[in-house]
């Protein structure tokens, strides 16, 4: 959700030097966040895992998955359902090109596929929150409802919600977002809806970044059955017990609601003004030609 002041990303080209990748496993899996249609041996720079890899959770026919990657995402928003998929499914984190970028926490990633390299024809399209300038890229937008158009599920966490909606994927269509941005999804022709994850036919929503985990463990299930989703989940020891109850406007309440206004100060003014201009073109945005 945050965003970046002009020229922060400036120096990335430069940084021969960083060659280990911010990688992240998958618990008791060893599956690094490179893993997915191209191995981590496969790109050049990596540090490659000493750690046993296990076999897949299940026999059947691993889903084609495409991440969306790009500048300024939201780490965890990628991060936490790529952790719950990436031992079960074939992800493609995708990107224009593989070189380095910088996620919205510094974290310098790299995708496994360019939008070319991307399947034609996908299981899942995911698209996590971050620097909403991407919902202005005519390439991504045009790749997204390329794609889009086929997958079998078109999903989100966060604020990727408003992208989908940008590139015309959400109209008619129950979603959910983060809680600052989930109001905007009426711009594009999408109603809001409240809830940790929300499913409407065959999109699905998680709500803000934390919500990911959730997301990929009901996208899992729908994929390759609820044994497979608990495996995921005991796998990765996940059995949250927040030491707050603040995770929400309503259960933050109005003091803390208030200094959270005052840190993003004009971020929702631009945010709306963002997502205006998104929705009156969003209509160009069409699936290319077969």
């Amino acid at each position: 959700m945050r965003s970046k002041k002009p020229g922060q990303n400036q120096g990335l080209v430069s940084m021969n030097r960083r060659k280990v990748m911010g990688t992240a496993a998958a618990a008791a899996s060893g599956i690094a966040l490179m893993s997915g249609a191209k191995s981590a041996s496969a790109h050049e720079g990596v540090v490659q895992r000493s750690m046993v890899k296990l076999p897949p959770m299940h026999n059947q026919r691993k889903p084609e998955v495409a991440m969306l990657l790009y500048p300024g995402v939201t780490l965890l928003d990628l991060l936490g359902p790529q952790t719950v998929l990436a031992p079960s499914c074939n992800v493609h984190v995708i990107w224009k090109n593989t070189d380095l970028l910088e996620t919205d926490s510094g974290i310098i990633m790299k995708a496994t596929s360019t939008l070319d390299e991307c399947p034609k024809d996908l299981d899942v399209l995911f698209v996590p929150g971050g620097e909403f300038s991407v919902m202005t890229d005519p390439v991504v937008l045009t790749f997204l409802a390329d794609r889009g158009a086929r997958a079998r599920y078109v999903t989100s966490v966060c604020g990727g919600s408003i992208v989908l909606g940008a590139a015309g994927l959400l109209k008619g269509y129950r979603a959910t977002s983060h809680w600052a941005a989930k109001d905007q999804l009426h711009l594009f022709g999408a109603t809001p809806q409240e809830g940790r994850v929300v499913r409407d036919r065959n999109r699905i929503s998680g709500g803000g970044v934390t919500a990911g985990i959730d997301f990929g463990l009901v996208l899992l299930a729908e994929l390759l059955g609820e044994d497979v989703a608990k495996l995921s989940q005991l796998a990765l020891e996940y059995d949250p017990a927040p030491p707050f109850d603040a995770g929400t406007p309503e259960k933050a309440g109005p003091v803390i609601m208030d200094k959270m206004r005052r840190w993003l100060g004009p971020a929702g003014d631009t945010l709306t003004a963002m997502c205006t201009t998104a929705a009156a073109n969003m209509g160009q945005y069409t699936p290319l030609a077969k």
